[in-house]
């Protein structure tokens, strides 16, 4: 019997502060076959970073199987720690960076790593602010969210 393939999703996510700690939301659009789910949430006092790899965990977590997954964010954190394994070696070495000071949000690479063993995920980055559409929209939506915890 043929293995069965994989489905391939495409997400889009972008996190959002009003001052860094502050009010916080996330962005997240998944596309599959044409179809797109729009995801947001927040905190109210948080930091940009945070958000970012919420953004990234919330669609990863919305998967309901094993996926190939295509994840672009503008964020460097994100797609750094990922792609340069910085993640994955922080965890090896009880959350501790090479400069040995703590390594910041392990509560959340956690969580990020954990998702990523269950998908094949490829981390790619873009340009913030630059006109990409699904960048634009979860920029929106991100702090739309933010915005939401400023007027409380």
């Amino acid at each position: 019997m043929a293995k069965k393939e994989k489905p391939r999703v495409s997400i889009y996510t972008d996190g959002a502060c009003r001052g860094n700690p502050g009010p916080g939301g996330y962005g997240s659009i998944l596309v599959y076959k044409g179809v797109e789910k729009e995801l947001s949430g927040g905190e109210i006092l948080t930091t940009n970073n945070r958000m970012e790899l919420m953004g990234a965990i919330v669609a990863l977590e919305a998967l309901k199987t094993p996926c190939v997954v295509t994840l672009t964010s503008d964020s460097k954190y994100l797609v750094d720690g990922m792609v340069n394994g910085w993640a994955k070696k922080w965890q090896e070495q009880s959350w501790i960076r090479s400069d040995k000071k703590p390594a910041l949000n392990p509560d959340l690479w956690s969580r990020l790593l954990q998702l990523c063993e269950k998908h094949e995920v490829t981390f790619l980055w873009i340009k913030g602010h630059a006109g990409h559409p699904y960048n634009e929209r979860c920029d929106k939506l991100a702090t739309a969210y933010a915005d939401r915890y400023k007027r409380e």
